[in-house]
């Protein structure tokens, strides 16, 4: 028999965060995470994460007024600052500089372009920390600007309408929740692929964490491959507690989200044509992309002004006004273990 797995009389759905979820809170209703976390980190955390975490605020707050030509270094770092604050939080050591630079991949006569433009993740300092913390496993280190935006579910609609041959890396799931099979005694993670994805082909595409599910009765069933031994449907234990958590974070690597006043989740596609697939997570993802272009805006606005001017200027613009909010609420969530939603904001049922 198929059950719902529960926790605390509530159905057990994906977390916002892949790391350390607090898997039985409720989730914060606020409109904005800023003053929780502040909050937050007074109770739990060192002095330093809370200078880090309001330097971060005041950089978000000044940014608010920048165009988008200059906010991209105000929101470096903000995101910076954040990061050392989810670091110093959990307790672990980082080198005090960037650890990320710039990458030409163009030659000399070539002209500015996302596919040229690149970012490399250096062996140490606050990126790399970062990036070890959220556990990126992608073994290169040097990436494009395409290849970054194109891995960003938050920016992916806006990819696949710029670039119009480009074919989805996204595919939107519904109604994710974990079940436990009382045959097994194994818990796993299942959901629909959206009608938009209805089709063999997206099937064939999924990672090798999903599957389309064999005992669904809808073809667009899928479930994970991974799963996780509990005793029983109903979580009482902390090491049924414990073995979901590690699932979770096994599947988080392949299931993305995107916030807002209701969160859309998605299963990231084994590969597709066209750029290539990051095994990173989109806060390190994120962090790198604004990285490059707060350098652009400080050392080279002209180029900024082509690239804001091009064929991807939408693009561009979609990265530096919705990256914040989305950076905001992931690092949020990795650093308390809570996730946040807009209060006042539920879909009839």
């Amino acid at each position: 028999m198929i059950l719902p797995v529960r926790v605390r009389d509530r159905d057990l759905r994906p977390h916002k965060s892949a790391v350390a979820p607090i898997l039985d809170a409720r989730t914060v209703l606020t409109k904005s995470p800023w003053d929780f976390v502040s909050l937050w980190l007074k109770t739990n955390s060192t002095k330093p994460a809370q200078l880090y975490w309001e330097q971060a605020r005041r950089f978000a707050s000044a940014s608010t007024e920048m165009p988008v030509q200059s906010a991209p270094l105000l929101h470096y770092y903000s995101f910076m600052n954040a990061a050392k604050a989810l670091l110093e939080s959990k307790g672990l050591a980082f080198k005090e500089h960037h650890g990320v630079r710039s990458h030409n991949m163009r030659s000399a006569s070539a002209v500015i372009d996302l596919t040229n433009e690149g970012v490399r993740i250096e062996k140490h300092g606050i990126l790399p920390a970062l990036a070890t913390y959220l556990g990126d496993t992608d073994p290169r280190n040097s990436y494009s600007l395409q290849e970054i935006l194109f891995n960003l579910s938050f920016v992916h609609r806006t990819y696949c309408l710029t670039y119009k041959t480009q074919e989805d890396l996204f595919y939107a799931v519904t109604e994710p929740a974990y079940k436990f099979d009382t045959n097994t005694s194994e818990a796993y993670l299942s959901a629909y692929i959206s009608r938009d994805f209805a089709h063999q082909k997206y099937m064939k595409a999924l990672p090798a964490s999903f599957v389309a599910d064999p005992g669904g009765n809808d073809p667009r069933a899928i479930r994970s491959t991974a799963t996780a031994r509990i005793s029983q449907a109903e979580i009482t234990s902390s090491a049924d507690m414990a073995s979901l958590n590690a699932l979770h974070r096994t599947l988080r690597r392949d299931l993305h989200y995107i916030a807002g006043a209701q969160t859309l989740w998605y299963v990231k596609a084994a590969n597709v044509p066209g750029p290539a697939r990051i095994d990173r997570s989109p806060i390190t993802l994120t962090l790198a992309g604004m990285h490059r272009l707060s350098e652009i805006c400080r050392y080279r606005p002209v180029e900024l002004d082509a690239f804001l001017s091009g064929s991807e200027n939408w693009l561009l613009t979609e990265f530096v006004l919705m990256s914040p909010e989305q950076y905001l609420d992931a690092i949020a969530a990795e650093i308390t273990g809570h996730q946040f939603l807009l209060p006042n904001v539920r879909i009839a049922t």
